[in-house]
């Protein structure tokens, strides 16, 4: 059976951030991951933790400015600077949460860059990241994502998350898996899931179209939920998608594949 946890930025939003967390473990979570813990202090967010039994499992580095629509830094030029001081930041929250991996949204690639150029400047960031993040005992990950919901991002699939990582020549850094990003993009997540396993240490689920529950669209949550477990992962689930009409009321797939 797969470990699931409960990404706070999509589900339960309904309530404030900080009562999020009761909500998840009520629900049958044992973990939590979201976008980013920056707006609060850590010690708010440890107190929620402990006081649910909940585990934190994943954020994002510092990804720029999210309401002015960017997602991620790693590749832009000329905010090296900005990237480093994030890694400095995300390790003294991660050091706090108990958080032992944190992930790299690359970007959008900037107008007037090429995508050669941007590569670069994310694989110089991720070379940088990877080993000060390794000696605080913290995994960095590196996501694709869709090019229908975020066109232009820089990172948009499986081989090529995979060639960067290879690139990079870290072993503190893997591939977090987006099975609603990557079913958009190349379908064929059983096997890819599988010929990759030893590389990717997080995997995130939404179903497809509307990146609702699992059950609402495309995928065979039942067989994917099995393979999971057959070809031996042995890392986390986050639930990353949009409840379609209320998260408590959306929960009944947990029941219906048998998760809880």
């Amino acid at each position: 059976m797969p470990k699931l946890t409960a990404n706070l930025s999509m589900l339960f939003t309904e309530l404030d951030f900080m009562q999020r967390f009761e909500a998840a473990a009520a629900a049958g979570f044992k973990g939590v991951e979201y976008l980013f813990p920056y707006d609060f202090e850590a010690q708010a967010i440890k107190a929620e933790l402990d006081a649910n039994g909940l585990q934190q499992v994943l954020f994002n580095l510092p990804a720029g400015d999210w309401a002015k629509g960017e997602r991620g830094i790693a590749c832009l030029p000329g905010r090296e600077e900005e990237f480093r001081t994030g890694v400095d930041k995300a390790i003294a929250y991660a050091k706090v949460l108990g958080n032992t991996q944190v992930n790299c949204l690359a970007g959008f690639v900037p107008a007037g860059v090429s995508h050669e150029q941007a590569e670069a400047v994310l694989i110089e960031n991720l070379r940088y990241a990877a080993p000060r993040l390794k000696e605080a005992g913290i995994l960095l990950l590196l996501e694709a994502c869709n090019t229908q919901d975020m066109p232009g991002f820089c990172v948009n699939t499986s081989a090529q998350a995979l060639r960067l990582i290879k690139e990079v020549g870290s072993d503190n850094l893997q591939f977090q898996y987006d099975i609603y990003h990557m079913q958009i993009m190349e379908g064929n997540i059983a096997r890819t899931l599988k010929d990759n396993l030893s590389q990717i240490a997080h995997v995130q689920l939404a179903d497809n179209p509307g990146r609702h529950e699992p059950g609402t669209g495309e995928l065979n949550y039942s067989f994917l939920f099995k393979h999971l477990d057959e070809i031996g992962y042995q890392g986390w689930v986050g639930a990353e998608y949009i409840p379609s009409n209320g998260t408590v009321e959306g929960l009944g797939w947990l029941k219906d594949y048998k998760l809880i």
